[in-house]
This record gives C-alpha cells, structure tokens and sequence, in this order.
C-alpha cells in the first residue's frame, strides 16, 4: 500500500463540489483505491450519493446526543457506503448559532485517534464555500489535506472564490506541506468558459486537470441520491468522472504553491476575454441605447 494521499475539494458555494468529489471518488474506487470521506460541510451532503441516502448523522450531532464525542465509537460515525467507500460527516451547529470549523477540527482528531485513516489509500475532504473562517481552512491549516483540489465554474464569483481559496493555500504552503493541486472546471454554460478556467489556471500556476461538461444525467442521478457512476456506469457523463479520478490519481506530488492574482488582474482578465464590459464601454452602450 502507497503513502496515504490526503486530497481535498473546495469551491464556492452551489458550484458542484460535493456532486464532482463524489462521483471522482466513486470513479476512484473503481481503480481498486481505498477511501474515506471526511464531510466538512455543516449541510452534511458530501456523502449522500456514496451512502444512497437522505442525510448521514453527523459527529457533532451523535456527540451531543451522547454527552461528548469521547462517548462515541467509530463505528457510530462511520458509515460503509458504494464500494466500501467509508463515510463520515463533521456536521456544525444550529444556524447562527456557533462556529461550524468545530465540527471539522472535532471530527478529525476524533477519526485520526480512532484508527479511521488506516488502510486506506484517500482520505477525502469536502470542504464549505471559501477558507475566509479559520475552521473551514483547518484541513489546510493543520496540515492535513495535502492536495487542494478547487472545483471552480467561468462564472465571476467562482473565479472570485478560486482565486480567495488559492490565497489561503499559499497562506499555510510555506508552514505546511499543502499545495494546490489544480482546478476542475464544472461547466455552467457562459461565455468562453473553458478558456478562461485555463487562462486562471496559468495565472495561479497550477493545472486545469479537467473540464466537466454539463449533462443533465447528472441531476437524475441526484434524484435517486446516487452518483452518475453507480445510476449508468456507461454513460458519457461516467466516463468524465473516470477520466477525472484518472488525473487526479497520476498527479500525486504534483502540486504547487499557487501565485493568487489581485481582484484587479481578475477584473482584467475577464475584460481581455469580453466577459465583462470597461466602465466607459458601459456608459457607452447605455447612451447609444438611450440615443
């Protein structure tokens, strides 16, 4: 059995992440690799198509219902889903209520000191939206997700959000052994999507290890909470997945320390593509309309 790879997947939020990290990871399983889920997101959905189920119970749910986290077994926060994938959820408090990094810093150490990471080749974490809160960046922070994987769209806030995410990993690179380990471009359909994902990509240094296309085979399989892999293993949409676990898998020591770009050189960039329209260009086109 090869060195433990520990892998994460951020992105903004509502981008796909958790849908592209769970069918990535069923395509994984395929390729006979060992893996472990770690659910960092408090809406507990990034084991739900693995699992084939509305909602796993959360460590910090189990752990308030039994008095403390100390209380708990593994096998009470640790679910066996498609394929042997192992599932587990950190959970968060009650909206507004608390801070939601808890439940990821709780949930980890409970799995490390309770053997979870053994015999296995991926541990995976799905981590909420950006890294701004200390507790969504303690994957990265405490030095235990070594590859960040940022699920990104051509849309300008997740082009926002993957530039923020790349500012935290260079944060924590030099203390740490994190590094970027590329984007994955989740197709939403705008304007030059793919060329600006790649164009991003050489800003931050790093690769753009795939482009998802869009496939509504992708929502039908959510309807019956399973991953497009397990719904039709044949499908084109499958072999995507495939061809993603594929890259991911060959990139191991790969990574970088990304170089972020200011929201300036961001704006830039999608005015050099046509995205986005020059103040003067605005004004412009409005008086010609009013004309």
């Amino acid at each position: 059995m090869g060195k433990l790879r520990q892998i994460a997947f951020y992105g903004k939020g509502g981008i796909g992440k958790s849908t592209t990290s769970q069918n990535t990871l069923a395509a994984l399983v395929e390729m006979d690799q060992k893996i472990l889920i770690v659910g960092c997101d408090p809406k507990a959905d990034s084991t739900r198509l693995i699992l084939n189920t509305k909602l796993q119970d959360t460590v910090l749910h189990l752990a308030a219902e039994a008095g403390s986290v100390e209380d708990l077994e593994l096998e009470d926060v640790m679910k066996v889903g498609y394929k042997g994938i192992k599932c587990t959820e950190a959970g968060g408090p009650e909206p507004g209520v608390g801070c939601a990094g808890r439940g990821v810093i709780t949930a980890i150490n409970f799995l490390e000191e309770n053997g979870a990471y053994d015999d296995v080749d991926y541990v995976s974490y799905d981590v909420l939206g950006d890294v701004v809160c200390g507790g969504f960046a303690m994957p990265i922070r405490e030095n235990k997700a070594q590859e960040i994987y940022i699920v990104m769209s051509g849309e300008m806030m997740a082009l926002y959000a993957a530039n923020n995410i790349a500012k935290g990993i260079l944060k924590y690179a030099n203390s740490g052994g994190v590094r970027l380990g590329g984007l994955i471009c989740n197709e939403r359909k705008t304007d030059r999507e793919l060329e600006l994902a790649e164009a991003l990509a050489e800003k931050l240094g790093c690769k753009m290890i795939h482009f998802v296309p869009r496939d509504n085979i992708v929502q039908h399989a959510e309807l019956r909470r399973e991953t497009v892999i397990q719904y039709d293993p044949n499908s084109k949409q499958a072999n995507e997945y495939r061809e993603l676990a594929r890259k991911i898998h060959e990139n191991s020591g790969k990574g970088v320390i990304p170089t972020p770009i200011t929201m300036e050189e961001l704006e830039q960039m999608l005015l050099d593509f046509g995205i986005m329209q020059s103040e003067e260009d605005r004004l412009a086109a409005i008086a010609a309309a009013e004309s």
